[in-house]
């Protein structure tokens, strides 16, 4: 009797399938797909801001919408040298000053804050204030104080250490009112400012000149105007106060005719009204 053979055991067909491996060229695109995905996102979120930006600050005149949808597509043409594993880009948007005239703003104090950030833009950038806002034409001229309220002490030129007196003092008690010179927007508002203390500057229009009057060594906390805020001759703005370098209480007010300090009593007994 021959010997009995095991039966023959057929393997049973895997249900594992191999999956086709990409070649790497494809892998790579896809890759590079969604790279750029995000890139132009990120042009477009840029553009969309600036655009934004200006429509919020009209008094602040952003970069235009041309520039913007210009500056978003630079940084978009930029990424293309950085490699697929990262991505850095950088878009430095400066704000431009607004040329002068009305702001989209409606109620008094948006209007306010968005003058004021002119003015604070003009400032910064070492400008002329009628480039950020329109300054009012000064009808008159008015004395920075009640008459019998202060007398006369140092005036323009009186020796300094180191330097000349720019000013004419008006010395009275603290407290003592103080009135704007003429119409006019404020460019300077601050307790302390160097030597002269609490100081306000206007910045006016007489007889086509830009006029710049100061009023330093006020009292502390008596600011009755801030940077932006626009006045009329005669409005109080502030009291007489000792602040800053001074000996004694008194007003010290100074009068700039297209940036050059003047005497400000000739140029007070000439133009007050």
């Amino acid at each position: 009797m021959s010997p009995q053979l095991p039966p023959t055991i057929t393997p049973r067909p895997t249900s594992k399938t191999t999956l086709p491996v990409a070649p790497i060229s494809r892998v790579q695109s896809r890759r590079t797909k969604r790279h750029w995905a995000k890139v132009k996102a990120l042009g477009a979120t840029l553009a969309i801001g600036v655009m934004i930006t200006g429509a919020a600050f009209p008094g602040l005149n952003p970069l235009s919408h041309q520039t913007a949808a210009a500056s978003a597509a630079a940084a978009v043409s930029s990424a293309a040298d950085a490699d697929s594993q990262s991505y850095a880009a950088t878009n430095e948007i400066r704000a431009e000053i607004a040329p002068r005239g009305a702001f989209a703003a409606t109620t008094p104090e948006e209007i306010k804050e968005t003058r004021s950030r002119a003015v604070a833009a003009a400032v910064a950038a070492g400008m002329p204030l009628s480039s950020a806002i329109e300054i009012p034409l000064a009808d008159r001229v008015v004395m920075p104080m009640a008459d019998g309220t202060y007398s006369f002490t140092d005036g323009f030129g009186a020796s300094r250490p180191g330097r000349s007196h720019l000013g004419q003092d008006f010395a009275a008690p603290i407290g003592t009112p103080i009135n704007a010179a003429m119409k006019g927007c404020v460019s300077r508002s601050t307790e302390s400012f160097e030597g002269y203390g609490v100081t306000i500057q206007i910045e006016s229009i007489v007889d086509g000149q830009a006029v710049s009057t100061v009023y330093s060594h006020m009292s502390y906390g008596s600011r009755a105007v801030e940077v932006g805020d626009c006045v009329d001759a005669g409005q109080y703005i502030g009291d007489v106060g000792s602040t800053g370098y001074v000996f004694g209480s008194c007003l010290h007010f100074e009068v700039h005719i297209n940036g050059t300090p003047v005497d400000p009593l000739p140029w007070l007994t000439t133009n007050v009204t």
